[in-house]
């Protein structure tokens, strides 16, 4: 796979001829165009020129956000899709950073499991699931469920803004899991009178967790085990 400039695309077609011409058919030129990005500091563009020699490199968006924020953001839009890279924003800790808020729900979920004593994957496998009738779970579960489809689905279009965007709604639906157990104590995770809606609802969160883990591992992410 080769990646060209957007203002490369004409070239696309001329070059496919010329491989196929050359290597009578037998080879296919694989091309994905990428926009440029523009990079936004202080609500103020950073300016660019290549006749001053003034440009951001990779280098320094990573050393100035650290290299999961760079690579979650970078993946979260279409490579042909205009893209504006705001470093304030990259490292808000707010629902409007997708790189914090997938995190964050990764971290709640951490945080439920060690509060329970880490359980071992056999209880929670053998967990009575049907204590999970909320529509809030039920909305989180049938997320859960969409992730083989979602990654096969990404992997056969090469969109990983794809995952990108799954991680941040299976944050959102844990969230709104987390926020109604708050609200209504017989929600909550972990409730010593209620054994086995309790193994169910840490089975729900373990599953959750490792889908989180398994898509920030497609993206080159770091799954983090707390927010500080």
């Amino acid at each position: 796979m080769h990646v060209w400039g957007a203002d490369h695309g004409g070239y696309v077609k001329r070059m496919n001829a010329a491989v196929a011409a050359l290597s009578d058919g037998k080879v296919s030129l694989d091309v994905v165009l990428a926009q440029i990005v523009h990079v936004v500091k202080n609500g103020e563009p950073v300016r660019m020129s290549k006749r001053a020699g003034s440009y951001v490199t990779l280098a320094d968006l990573i050393e100035e956000v650290g290299r999961d924020a760079v690579r979650f953001t970078m993946l979260a839009r279409k490579s042909d899709a205009q893209m504006e890279f705001d470093l304030d924003k990259v490292l808000e800790q707010s629902r409007d950073n997708p790189v914090f808020y997938v995190q964050y729900a990764h971290a709640r979920c951490r945080s439920v499991l060690r509060q329970a004593g880490d359980p071992d994957t056999e209880s929670l496998a053998a967990a009575p699931l049907a204590a999970l009738a909320d529509p809030a779970e039920m909305a989180l579960i049938r997320r859960i469920l969409a992730w083989p489809r979602t990654v096969e689905a990404a992997a056969i279009a090469r969109e990983p803004h794809r995952i990108a965007f799954y991680l941040h709604d299976l944050a959102g639906d844990f969230h709104v899991l987390w926020n109604r157990g708050r609200d209504d104590s017989t929600l909550r995770f972990i409730r010593e009178d209620e054994a086995e809606a309790t193994r169910a609802r840490l089975a729900l969160v373990a599953a959750t967790a490792v889908v989180i883990r398994s898509g920030l591992a497609v993206m080159g992410v770091t799954p983090v085990e707390e927010m500080r």
